[in-house]
């Protein structure tokens, strides 16, 4: 069951980027040929207006058709020096509107990220952690590297701030320090009532990705928690900035690939993805509509930003590849030679290639690893 809930969720989310590729087409006078839910052998389908609204077999998404989009590999083949679309195609209208049209779509995953954290906010919800008692890891685990002791910090202090950011319980701990690999910490603890300031590294587990500085929570004191209570502007204006900080924390963890991190751990591919989807709507639910709810959207927010950078990468295949062609175009007010536009693609299908192995291998490490736990 949770793999039915894993295709519907990814398929979704990559229906609704499909949808803001077809309504900016037709806003900008671009033919839309085709517009499929989901992909292969055709069901039904229907046209109207010049439009063919189709159902398709495998429910992994979408796509949109567009006029004209694969002209420039026409050109090619018949030897033209530049790409000559007529009025209604992708190549034919001003190259601005072109990278409007392939803007579109990851746009259209930023706004659905938006919403998922605007309701997440207003909806609310309490959880359950530790407090910010903390204990070393060297004193629960053999041969645990500990950067907390090596700093001054010792068992039973309580953890209150992470570079000025006020901590007060566990899970804050665990958000600051995972996210800042390789990196000095300002870490604050309480002792004796007093406050005593430290400086930490926080090492880079190659197998994960995250940071950690060894320490671990005081199990002895579980504690109720709950999100603040937002009106109906303050939940969406946490909702856009709940965005920008996912953003901001995927970029950083694109970075944190090029530090030597096991990729076949860190890099999930679509198997992976749909796994986690269900899997969190399956638990999720079980406890409680509300819970799962917030958990899935929450989940489905972050992949939706994922979608929205990875498909604004300046890679031809991905969107980001026709902005880019569109705004060399646009500056230097000459069309990109077909040639050299396909030399573009074939090194964005191999870049894509080379991503697709590598999450494929990660996808296997992982059934396999969970198959072992099992």
């Amino acid at each position: 069951m949770k793999w039915l809930y894993g295709i519907l969720c990814l398929f979704f989310l990559i229906l609704f980027h499909e949808f803001g590729h077809f309504l900016s087409a037709k806003l900008f006078g671009v033919k839309v040929e085709s517009f499929s839910i989901g992909f292969g052998p055709i069901l039904l389908h229907r046209t109207v207006k010049g439009t063919d609204y189709r159902l398709s077999l495998i429910p992994l998404g979408g796509y949109c058709g567009m006029k004209g989009e694969n002209e420039f590999r026409e050109a090619m083949d018949k030897g033209f020096t530049e790409v000559n679309g007529e009025p209604d195609s992708l190549y034919g209208v001003h190259p601005l509107k072109r990278a409007a049209i392939g803007f579109a779509g990851p746009f259209f995953n930023f706004i659905f990220a938006i919403f998922c954290f605007s309701l997440i906010n207003g909806i609310g919800y309490k959880y359950y952690s530790y407090s910010n008692k903390i204990v070393l890891a060297d004193e629960l685990y053999e041969n645990m590297s500990t950067a907390a002791r090596d700093a001054g910090i010792l068992s039973g202090d309580e953890i209150i701030k992470i570079n000025n950011k006020v901590i007060s319980d566990f899970s804050e701990i665990l958000e600051e320090v995972s996210v800042r690999p390789d990196e000095n910490l300002t870490i604050t603890v309480l002792r004796d009532n007093q406050e005593l300031t430290f400086t930490v590294y926080s090492e880079l587990d190659k197998d994960t990705g995250t940071g950690k500085i060894g320490v671990a929570a005081d199990t002895s004191n579980l504690i109720e928690r709950s999100t603040p209570d937002y009106n109906f502007f303050q939940a969406i204006g946490h909702g856009f900035l709940d965005t920008f900080e996912y953003i901001g924390l995927t970029f950083k963890s694109i970075l944190i690939l090029f530090k030597g991190v096991n990729l076949k751990n860190v890099v999930g591919g679509p198997a992976r993805i749909t796994d986690m989807l269900g899997t969190t709507a399956q638990e999720g639910f079980s406890e409680g509509f509300k819970t799962g709810f917030i958990s899935l959207s929450n989940l489905m927010a972050v992949i939706s930003i994922s979608l929205f950078i990875m498909n604004l990468l300046p890679i031809p295949v991905l969107d980001g590849g026709l902005i880019l062609i569109a705004f060399i175009e646009t500056i230097s007010r000459r069309k990109v030679p077909p040639k050299i536009q396909y030399r573009i693609s074939f090194i964005g299908f191999a870049f894509i290639g080379i991503l697709f192995i590598i999450g494929l291998i990660g996808d296997i490490n992982y059934f396999i690893s969970g198959a072992k736990l099992k």
